[in-house]
């Protein structure tokens, strides 16, 4: 007599408040990376803007991100870390309305005030899971489970901006069009309860006996700056594979790939990643950080002994499979860092450092890429060599916090 199938049922993290603020990263990206997707040909393409130019309107967008980020936190401490997430992101449509315009300084405008908002809501976003999923043991998969909707949608306006450019349609209106999933990403947040009260944040006793910081949040601080340092915007990457390859077309699907292989990382990895602090140190440097510097190596050596497109796209889903441990990971270990009534600020610190780095990486790249594309991806694997070096690193320090909460 054959067993009884085993009903499989969901993970009891993953609860109506994880569900409500995973979704609404995932529309959150479908709007707005199709913009970010497309804004690169729409400035370099159809404006005839230099490259450099869409350098400064990422370290523009990323550089007063910086500020936004520590602004969000603070007030998500002071007013409820709900409204400021609802705040922020029912005002990340401004980007839509950036090919409006054929001024490149009014395009760049708006483009960097959406990506200011959606900054000011991201640390809050992230207190609100955290208090969704008060037990640590269930955080990695919880943030990789929302790395994998936030990419997911970037996926699916991937294959959006694909077949739009694909029938020429204009960018105004591939643009305009992102309005809508971000106002449905904004419904999808007012749907979570968390983050209404102003106050600690609840963590699991018996999962964290001390509620006190641990040490190894410079460490992480100081990777996610390194890494932000070789966190150029995706724009140049597709960028890249079009002069490589001579199609928009192509170059759009490397975007798509990225995003996809970023989603599935998130996804399918958390569950295999390190449960312990120094476990998690080591797979984020290791795997994050080291991901990312393969994959740029891949980029710039596909790039300049003209390895054909399938190198390319090869180191671009290196870079995909970085990002997505990175952000499964970062978040993760913050929450655990800097736990209760700190995590507000930790959360605000660690998007502070990336938007810093990627303010000063996308300046540095815009202008090394002018001189040779292989050499702005070569300075990134450097970089981001470091930001693993920093945080293997603290791999005995970890190991040392982890002795005296077991």
């Amino acid at each position: 007599m054959a067993a009884p199938a085993r009903i499989r049922t969901p993970p009891t993290w993953r609860t109506g408040d994880v569900w409500a603020i995973s979704l609404s990263a995932c529309f959150a990206d479908l709007g707005y990376q199709s913009v970010l997707a497309a804004f690169p040909l729409f400035l370099v393409l159809d404006l005839h803007q230099p490259v450099f130019l869409f350098g400064l309107a990422s370290a523009l967008s990323y550089g007063g991100g910086t500020v936004f980020s520590l602004l969000g936190a603070r007030l998500g401490d002071r007013f409820g870390h709900r409204r400021v997430a609802l705040l922020g992101n029912s005002l990340i449509p401004l980007l839509s309305l950036s090919a409006l315009t054929q001024s490149p300084a009014a395009a760049i405008g708006l483009l960097t005030g959406g990506w200011w908002f959606r900054n000011l809501r991201s640390p809050s976003r992230r207190v609100m899971l955290t208090e969704a999923v008060p037990d640590i043991r269930d955080r990695n998969s919880a943030f990789g489970f929302l790395h994998a909707l936030d990419v997911g949608g970037g996926a699916l306006a991937g294959i959006w901006v694909l077949v739009a450019v694909s029938v020429h349609l204009q960018y105004r209106w591939i643009f305009l069009a992102t309005v809508v999933p971000l106002l449905a990403s904004t419904f999808a947040l007012s749907r979570a309860k968390t983050g209404a009260r102003v106050g600690p944040t609840p963590t699991t006793l018996v999962a964290a006996p001390s509620t006190r910081p641990l040490p190894g949040a410079r460490a992480v601080l100081l990777g996610a700056t390194l890494y932000g340092f070789t966190f150029y915007a995706v724009g140049f990457p597709v960028l890249t594979v079009a002069q490589g390859s001579g199609s928009a077309v192509a170059a759009l699907g490397a975007f798509l790939v990225f995003q996809a292989v970023s989603a599935a990382t998130g996804y399918l990895l958390p569950g295999h990643l390190g449960a312990t602090l120094a476990r998690r140190f080591a797979d984020l440097g290791w795997l994050g950080y080291g991901g990312g510097a393969l994959g740029a190596a891949v980029v710039a050596i596909g790039y300049t002994a003209h390895l054909g497109l399938a190198v390319l796209l090869l180191g671009v889903a290196l870079l995909g499979f970085g990002l997505g441990v990175v952000e499964t990971l970062e978040p993760s270990l913050m929450s655990v860092l800097r736990p209760g009534g700190a995590a507000g600020r930790g959360f605000g610190a660690l998007s502070a450092a990336r938007s810093w780095g990627v303010f000063v990486g996308n300046l540095v790249m815009g202008l090394l890429y002018g001189v040779a594309p292989g050499l702005a991806y070569g300075y990134a694997a450097l970089l981001a060599v470091g930001a693993a070096g920093v945080v293997v690193g603290a791999v005995p320090s970890a190991r040392r916090a982890d002795e005296r909460v077991s």
